[in-house]
């Protein structure tokens, strides 16, 4: 009898796994022992084994997929043994399950099987290349450039194209022999997780059948959605008639017929200005549309060059100076758009998701850097390498944390985890936004090694080299502008940290020590923390134990 082989749990915090390679078919003869695939979970990419002997059957999912705990992943049995009532069970479970929710997904999901199973195809020797999920943060994938195109031969190990995630450019990389068929999306553009990228196969294999599957597949695996534009209520706008402007000013005496009509075309601001001046509107020539007389030409009108109108007081003009005339500035508005990066997008989303779900609360310490200043001096006279004020800030804050480990938290819904490791992830500006490289166990290193470290990581940064185990698993985060000048500033915490601590510029300022006023170098460091796990009593006691490590440095040496 057929066995239908499911998504095991391969760790404690897993919740979904990826297919990152199928090294069986269907078709294929499977002995027990034999490795189906390769299975990226959250920790590591582990090998799926089969336990059963057999033909692969059916296989569920293709290369790049993501699969939930239990989800079905392929089936093996007798050759020729028919799985439909197994593949009908499947779909049965998860029509109960969703008819729960929305009734009529059980229509669309039956409809959407039947349209699978009518496509077959197992006689087709190509595959599908999606995009997969180079990290944890990563929605979709932009194709920065290809580097194979369609009718070249590929090799696995062949890199396909460069594909910009959200944290970096990464390689994409072929695990397929043949000839590239089709390609999914063009350089510059977005490909969703799990998207069609590519078809690899033999040259003249139907690659449009396999489309058409995996385009089949993916409206299974989607939920039916309500446009919220056929929702929405339907407001009628009445129409607004237009309101005949009033004459706003009356007409100046002895004014010129410069129209038809008699009516001198004049702003109402250069009528005003004329009649306060004194000056006959119709001895003024006009230079805006059509000879209409502005502002401009009631200033720059000199009086006298003209017969005078009837009624106009000359005296009043006579007996006031001529106004400033302001200088004519000409400008053009102009602006620039540009398409939202992919890292750009994740700082948004995630920072975002932050600032409005955890209530922050600052706390904001000064500490006295004298010492520091001349520890770095004497350290770095016999260091490997030079020490920046930054890696002593890392150091001592690797230290408070040990001291205070109730700020290396982190909140997870029903509960909080405290973390026992102290991984420091420490902010660095790119040209795209932001990326926070991760130096971990911090607490165990030297300064030389924490600053050859920071320098290594800074520069994948920049480079777009930073692999995902260098920028994921920070427990605590810091945000250093003060090689920018800035004093003091407060950051927006990086999850799934608790804390984020900013750090200001050192600043020559006169201080109070014993009884007297003298210079002094003093820092700024503001602590965001999150009220859910971090109280204030929590905060200050590492800020306290923060300032008494920089202020005597020859403790960060225990």
């Amino acid at each position: 009898m057929a066995e239908v082989i499911r998504m095991p749990k391969m760790s404690d915090t897993m919740e979904e796994g990826v297919i990152a390679q199928w090294l069986k078919k269907e078709g294929d003869e499977i002995k027990s022992g034999d490795i189906l695939a390769e299975v990226e979970t959250d920790k590591a990419t582990m090998e799926l084994e089969s336990y059963e002997d057999g033909t692969l059957l059916y296989v569920g999912v293709k290369d790049g997929d993501a699969v939930p705990i239990n989800g079905i992943l392929a089936i093996i049995g007798k050759k020729g043994e028919d799985i439909t009532s197994l593949l009908n069970e499947e779909t049965s479970t998860k029509e109960e399950s969703a008819a729960k929710e929305e009734p009529t997904e059980e229509v669309e999901s039956t409809k959407s099987i039947e349209q699978e199973l009518e496509i077959d195809t197992s006689n087709i020797n190509a595959s599908v290349v999606t995009m997969p999920k180079m990290s944890d943060t990563m929605t979709e994938g932009v194709i920065s450039s290809w580097l194979k195109k369609v009718g070249d031969e590929v090799a696995s190990g062949d890199i396909l194209a460069e594909v910009e995630t959200d944290k970096a450019t990464m390689e994409l990389e072929s695990y397929e022999d043949g000839t590239l068929l089709y390609i999914g999306a063009e350089a510059g553009q977005g490909v969703e997780i799990d998207g069609v990228i590519a078809i690899i196969g033999e040259k003249g294999a139907d690659y449009e059948t396999l489309l058409k599957a995996h385009a089949i597949k993916q409206e299974n695996e989607k939920a039916p959605e309500v446009s919220e534009a056929e929702n929405a209520p339907v407001v009628e706008v009445a129409d607004v008639a237009q309101v005949p402007t009033q004459p706003t000013q009356p007409s100046i005496p002895g004014g010129g017929d410069t129209s038809s009509n008699g009516r001198v075309k004049a702003s109402p601001l250069a009528k005003k200005l004329a009649l306060d001046l004194g000056y006959n509107i119709s001895e003024i020539t006009g230079s805006g549309d059509f000879g209409r007389i502005i502002k401009r030409d009631v200033e720059a009108f000199v009086p006298g060059t003209g017969a005078e109108g009837p009624g106009v007081q000359r005296s009043v003009s006579d007996s006031k100076k001529q106004p400033f005339q302001l200088p004519i500035v000409v400008g053009e508005e102009s602006y620039e758009e540009e398409a939202v990066s992919q890292m750009r997008k994740s700082i948004a989303k995630r920072l975002a998701s932050s600032k409005f779900t955890s209530p922050h609360f600052y706390l904001t310490m000064e500490i006295d850097m004298d010492n520091a200043i001349k520890a770095r001096k004497s350290m770095n006279e016999v260091a490997p390498v030079k020490i920046s004020f930054n890696d002593l800030v890392i150091k001592a804050a690797a230290g408070a944390i040990r001291q205070n480990l109730k700020v290396n938290s982190a909140w997870m819904d029903d509960k909080i985890r405290y973390n026992k490791h102290i991984h420091i992830g420490v902010a660095v500006a790119v040209d795209d936004g932001l990326l926070v490289p991760v130096i971990r166990f911090a607490d165990n290193k030297t300064l030389s090694h924490i600053s050859a470290e920071v320098k290594e990581l800074a520069a994948k940064a920049h480079n777009k080299k930073l692999q995902p185990s260098e920028w994921e698993g920070n427990t605590f985060t810091i945000s250093n502008l003060g090689m920018f000048g800035i004093e003091e500033f407060t950051a927006i915490i990086n999850p799934p940290d608790a804390c984020i601590m900013a750090i200001g510029g050192i600043k020559q300022t006169p201080v109070v020590k014993d009884g007297e006023v003298v210079p002094g170098n003093v820092m700024k460091v503001t602590l965001s923390c999150d009220h859910r796990v971090v109280d204030g009593a929590v905060g200050s006691g590492f800020l306290k134990t923060f300032k008494e490590l920089l202020e005597d440095p020859v403790r960060l040496l225990i």
